[in-house]
């Protein structure tokens, strides 16, 4: 049965999350940031990263598993490159610190490689990629994550869903952004499905006996995009984000739920690019615009209406949002409504939050 949804606007919606993080023992800055990247995910219609890990975030703060005060230290290890040294801050605050380092050195070398060593959770990719294309720079972004995913040709989960993310601007409104899992789906879009009570497609996922299923309660291994390639690419992200910054790697990366007393340890890093030191800006940013003005002329496949650009659907689903209220399951609305900071319902289970 599909639970019954509330529609929010944006405003609400990110003034409840604030709330709820700030009682859990985040200070107000970090909620503050944390309750717009939920709110535009929520708004762009990746519910997977949105409102639904609130309960989760809130339960690792109050348990001591983030660092609410944290000693963040950027050490420049060249004129292009640096690592942030994110002292377990919950994610999305470290990640966007780390970005403006990126960005600043890219302004002013051509190219700004940022690692993120020791950080939590931070979201979805695309909001940072996103900010370094609106100041005009090509950008990529790959993140490790726990264990998830089985190997191609294996049965027990090795890799995270281990996300890439790049945007490019260009002369439109927007620019173009890409967002993916190097797994089929992204595991948060499975959390939503079961905050939801929806099945998934059996492509997704397995079970415990290794046999794909369609119910989001029995997953116990995700599956790599395109089987072996997928599987290189999700090597490839845990070797540029956790590796190369002296981090765990593969089965060793703590998983999301196993004692959120303790810190992630997580790893990202950021590749910015400057065109201007490749070509003439405002050509490339052209360009790209006449490039979505020919895909958008290009003859639609049978049902489909039209060839859009990567990112385009989000920005179309963001406009309907804005316009008829984010919608949210009404079991994480009553969570938000509620006093409660959590419901001990994530600590100690296993990737898949089961206990």
């Amino acid at each position: 049965m599909t639970e019954e949804l509330v529609y929010l606007k944006k405003e609400e919606l990110e003034e409840l999350m604030q709330t709820k993080l700030e009682k859990a023992g985040l200070q107000e800055a970090h909620a503050k940031e944390v309750a717009n990247h939920l709110t535009y995910a929520d708004l762009r219609g990746v519910h997977s990263h949105g409102a639904v890990r609130v309960e989760y975030y809130s339960e690792r703060i109050a348990k001591g598993g983030t660092t609410v005060t944290p000693d963040f230290k950027f050490e420049k290890t060249g004129p292009s490159t640096g690592v942030f040294h994110a002292d377990n801050a919950i994610g999305h605050v470290a990640a966007k610190e780390a970005l403006s380092y990126g960005m600043e050195m890219a302004k002013e070398t051509g190219v700004g490689i940022v690692g993120v060593s020791k950080m939590g959770h931070s979201g979805m990719l695309s909001y940072y990629v996103d900010i370094a294309a609106q100041n005009d720079l090509v950008a990529l972004a790959v993140c490790q994550s726990d264990p998830m995913a089985v190997p191609f040709g294996g049965t027990e989960p090795f890799f995270g869903t281990n996300p890439i993310a790049f945007s490019a601007p260009t002369n439109n409104e927007r620019p173009i952004i890409f967002d993916m899992a190097t797994t089929v789906q992204a595991w948060g879009k499975i959390l939503d499905a079961r905050s939801k009570n929806l099945p998934i497609p059996n492509t997704w996922a397995v079970d415990k006996q290794g046999e794909p299923t369609t119910d989001a309660n029995q997953v116990n291994g995700l599956l790599p995009i395109s089987g072996p390639k997928g599987y290189g690419l999700m090597m490839m992200v845990d070797v540029l984000s956790g590796s190369l910054l002296g981090l765990p790697f593969g089965k060793n990366v703590t998983s999301m739920y196993s004692d959120l007393s303790t810190g992630r340890n997580l790893g990202q890093l950021f590749i910015l690019i400057n065109p201007s030191y490749f070509t003439d800006l405002e050509a490339f940013k052209e360009n790209l615009s006449e490039m979505i003005k020919e895909l958008h002329e290009n003859q639609p496949a049978t049902g489909f209406e039209q060839v859009y650009y990567p990112g385009e659907l989000s920005e179309i689903k963001q406009a309907e949002n804005e316009a008829k209220g984010i919608p949210v399951a009404q079991s994480i609305y009553d969570y938000l409504l509620s006093d409660e900071v959590h419901y001990n319902r994530y600590d100690h289970s296993d990737a898949f939050a089961e206990k």
